[in-house]
């Protein structure tokens, strides 16, 4: 399992990832699910993976390795004219990997199975976000969806579906994102760190704000707790339900 979140600001995206993956409860490792792609000046894209590992790393080997100036590497998600057409291509390519590993059933399918966020910005387009399914098919970000998260999302949703605001800035974004999944992994073995950032200003066209937070970050550490002792003196305040 995993947790990845694609956030819309006003001002930009902001792109966070863990990096556990796991074969059983005693058999946890770390491996990157934060991808970008960038051309200065002209194409920021980045793309976050979650289900399974093989199906995911075929998929940005495939979508890498068409991305070479050879010619005959095409299609190419540095080619695409819009974000549309780079998640049309992902989820293509995810499509055929899955295609490709499987052919006995549906049952089997959903061993390789797989979701994909991917956002960014184009020149001569809106920086946006898509969250791309295992057949293909995806959705694009609105006002009204203004996140996507993929893996195991339930334990970190109400924290964004409360406390988010497309006027906020970067660093309480990243702050909002970080109480998200601290809440996932004190919930979830399948989820833990470190966790990859990435923030994409509007209209920069450059890869910007990138970083990975380790346990022992102390800004993540004074969040962790921070949070735990706000919830318990909240907690403290509400009236008693009287019998």
């Amino acid at each position: 399992m995993t947790y990845c979140i694609g956030l819309k600001l006003n001002n930009g995206l902001v792109f966070m990832s863990d990096t556990r993956t796991s074969a059983g409860v005693d058999n946890f490792a770390t491996s990157k699910k934060m991808f970008t792609w960038n051309e200065p000046g002209e194409r920021m894209i980045t793309i976050m993976t979650a289900g399974n590992l093989a199906t995911t790393q075929a998929m940005i080997s495939l979508l890498e390795e068409r991305s070479k100036t050879t010619e005959d590497r095409d299609p190419s998600i540095l080619r695409e004219a819009t974000m549309f057409q780079v998640a049309r291509l992902v989820g293509a390519t995810l499509k055929e990997v899955i295609g490709e590993t499987t052919n006995e059933g549906q049952l089997k399918q959903a061993q390789f199975s797989a979701s994909i966020i991917v956002g960014g910005q184009i020149k001569g387009g809106k920086p946006t976000v898509f969250l791309v399914y295992p057949q293909g098919n995806f959705i694009e970000i609105t006002d009204d969806t203004p996140f996507f998260q993929i893996g195991e999302t339930k334990y970190g949703k109400p924290i964004l579906v409360r406390a988010y605001d497309p006027e906020m800035s970067f660093e309480d974004a990243l702050k909002l994102l970080i109480v998200s999944f601290d809440s996932t992994v004190k919930s979830n073995l399948s989820v833990g760190l470190p966790f990859d950032i990435q923030v994409y200003e509007a209209d920069s066209f450059e890869i910007g704000t990138t970083r990975r937070i380790e346990e022992s970050d102390a800004i993540y550490q004074a969040i962790s707790s921070g949070w735990g002792d706000a919830l318990k003196a909240a907690f403290q305040k509400l009236p008693a339900y009287k019998l």
